[in-house]
């Protein structure tokens, strides 16, 4: 354990583990793989297709980041440490994955996330940007998973959100686990309430409005109109 994590011992703080530079490249190393399996499995599940991005396809996209973008800014709670429930801005970027499937998904979320980096950057470290920003909301791509799935919206929104949830959970324990002291939680449970807390609540509100039948027939006619020619 030593090798990829080494323990501080803080009197203030009280003991934490801060990963060395073996750790930091063993945590990019996972998380690339992650995402690039996930574009590996789509590409299997497509073989033979090429991605190409139609006029339509990018002004869709474009539409959905802007959206996202705004409604990112609209914060109903803000989060001291970071992170906030935000306008339902997750579920905009979710939508590019159910229209257009798990490679446009991703590569969506991920302009998606270089964006926000460049609007509400909170930087302490390389490794910590890239979990918070490049690799969390990428996640969102995941969406893209069920695009032909029945019910694929919702279920890709729900693995979109518990993605983005994976990595700022390792971001608030990696990176953030020396406030955790403050609460008497050790690291982990700390960044499972405090992430899930704000991720959870916007999800949840999401889901009861995207699951309302007027709502539903109109994301359809959406889907329609970005999917079909």
């Amino acid at each position: 354990m030593s090798f990829f994590a080494k323990e501080i011992i803080d009197e203030e703080w009280g003991n934490y583990f801060e990963l060395t530079e073996a750790g930091y490249g063993a945590l990019i190393a996972i998380m690339a793989a992650f995402l690039l399996a996930a574009c590996f499995l789509s590409g299997r599940a497509e073989e033979g297709k090429k991605l190409k991005f139609s006029t339509k396809q990018l002004v869709f996209s474009s539409m959905a980041i802007a959206l996202a973008t705004v409604t990112s800014m609209i914060k109903l709670i803000d989060m001291p440490m970071g992170g906030s429930v935000t306008f339902f801005s997750m579920f905009f970027i979710c939508l590019v994955g159910y229209w257009y499937g798990l490679k446009s998904g991703l590569m969506t979320a991920v302009a998606y996330g270089f964006l926000q980096l460049v609007i509400d950057p909170y930087i302490i470290s390389i490794p910590q940007m890239l979990t918070d920003y490049i690799f969390a909301f990428g996640a969102l791509g995941l969406s893209g998973i069920f695009s032909k799935s029945k019910y694929g919206l919702l279920k890709g929104y729900v693995i979109g959100v518990l993605g983005r949830y994976f990595f700022t959970f390792l971001s608030g324990m990696i990176f953030f686990g020396s406030y955790a002291s403050s609460y008497n939680m050790t690291a982990p449970v700390y960044s499972l309430i405090y992430n899930g807390a704000y991720i959870g609540l916007e999800a949840l509100f999401t889901l009861v409005l995207a699951a309302l039948p007027p709502v539903d027939k109109g994301l359809d006619r959406v889907r329609k109109m970005a999917v079909f020619r």
